[in-house]
């Protein structure tokens, strides 16, 4: 069996609906089916992911949401009425829109996720309604029921290992099984959402816990290129990728698919293959295990992400300095900041953040115990940072690729911060400039790419 993964734009309206029906419908070996909210329907519209965020805050700030609320609906029911599903079918709909104020929720942060979820329950629900309404049988498989069990993470979940023992118990033949994205349920009962883009995650855990053949991903590009194509113009398509190559390139930048719904088709060594809804004939982008992959270029992709900030400290001797990073570490947890990357040399060491991970008032707390009991000779926040991922299984048998990408930025007067190097040798980071970073990945792309 196959499992088939939409993303919001492929199902922003009721004419992209009907080439999701049609994909869904091509192969009988189609049968479990992941939706995300309805995106965009043109370049200034708003996401329901984004409409049911404002949603939440306008409850949570005691403001009217009856326009909101119709606003939503509304969406859904342009989509039902493409299809002429009767009026009456879209009832339970707007009641469940008005019952997300009146529950109770253990916090803002609950409230949120549950609100957020919504965008993608309602339009599974929705999917299921018109197959059988077209008289294609398909059910509803609700992750409150089936047992998506995630952490406690509000608005960050991750899966917990039972949810794939559930799942392998779900009982169906030969009907379509329609699973909302992005959320799953806590041990207390609660809806968690993964983090945004999540419904990716959600694809790859169906696709172990049914031990499908394949995850199909489909989206709006025809493959994932080996670079944005907004910085370069008809990049060059990639065929095949291995796991750990989309992982370093999502991390990193990559929109085409999330990062950290790569873990579970790993662990269930489930192949995906990323195509385009408004284009399925086309064969997309195939991403395997690397003992299955040989590369036909040393790069695979270049990518970039400038959500970063560092935290660059200086002190004389740091190299013999018993401690030093368990100190900083123990800094870190006690504020519940995890960090990035932690290159050094004999006398420095940076850190690198997510910014989301910061607040103000957590980088002054952070600095100030830091000054405590480290007692720098130096301690400064670099905010203008930017990172770069040049990823590629090919690197490991090709010799001066270290030199050739930095050669590629320096030529061109860009400063680098920082190198960094795994021991797998399948990812270059570099640390930027935010204002460099686009740039360098281009020069980058031209030295590798455009030559060959």
């Amino acid at each position: 069996m196959k499992v088939v993964k939409f993303g919001g734009s492929s199902l922003a309206n009721g004419e992209q609906f009907k080439k999701v029906i049609a994909i869904v419908t091509a192969q009988p070996e189609r049968q479990a089916v992941i939706t995300s909210a309805p995106g965009k329907r043109f370049s200034d519209d708003i996401k329901v992911t984004d409409l049911l965020i404002t949603y939440a805050e306008q409850f949570l700030n005691y403001l009217d949401t009856k326009k909101i609320q119709e606003k939503i609906f509304d969406r859904y029911q342009e989509i039902a009425q493409t299809f002429e599903l009767p009026t009456e079918q879209l009832t339970w709909l707007k009641k469940e829109l008005q019952q997300l104020q009146e529950r109770t929720y253990p916090s803002a942060e609950y409230l949120l996720a549950a609100f957020k979820a919504h965008g993608e329950y309602f339009n599974a629900r929705l999917l299921t309604l018109i197959l059988n309404h077209l008289k294609i049988k398909a059910r509803f498989i609700d992750p409150r029921e089936v047992g998506l069990l995630v952490s406690s993470d509000s608005n960050d979940a991750t899966v917990l290992p039972v949810t794939y023992e559930n799942l392998a118990r779900l009982d169906y033949t030969d009907e379509k099984l329609i699973f909302p994205g992005f959320f799953g349920v806590t041990k207390e009962g609660e809806i968690a959402t993964f983090s945004r883009g999540g419904s990716d995650i959600t694809g790859a855990i169906v696709a172990r816990g049914l031990n499908a053949e394949l995850y199909e991903n489909f989206t709006d590009v025809d493959a994932i290129y080996a670079t944005d194509p907004r910085l370069v113009q008809d990049p060059y398509a990639v065929t095949k990728m291995t796991y750990r190559e989309m992982r370093e390139l999502s991390y990193a930048g990559f929109s085409v698919f999330h990062d950290e719904a790569i873990v579970p088709a790993i662990e269930g060594r489930v192949k995906i293959n990323v195509k385009n809804t408004n284009h399925p004939e086309r064969p997309g982008t195939m991403i395997i295990p690397y003992q299955e992959f040989t590369p036909i270029t040393p790069i695979t992709g270049i990518s970039s992400a400038k959500h970063f900030s560092a935290l660059y400290l200086h002190k004389f001797l740091l190299n013999k300095e018993t401690g030093f990073t368990l100190k900083i570490l123990n800094i870190l947890y006690k504020y519940g900041i995890s960090y990035e990357h932690m290159p050094s040399g004999i006398d420095d060491l940076t850190i690198i953040f997510d910014n989301s991970q910061l607040t103000e008032a957590k980088r002054k707390a952070v600095s100030r115990d830091i000054r405590a009991v480290i007692q720098p000779d130096e301690l400064r926040w670099i905010d203008d940072y930017a990172l770069i991922m040049v990823v590629g299984e090919g690197m490991i048998n090709r010799i001066g690729i270290m030199k050739d990408v930095i050669l590629a930025i320096s030529d061109h007067n860009i400063n680098i911060h920082m190198i960094n190097q795994g021991s797998s040798e399948v990812s270059i980071m570099l640390g930027t400039k935010s204002a460099d970073a686009d740039k360098a990945v281009k020069y980058i792309y031209e030295a590798f790419f455009e030559q060959k």
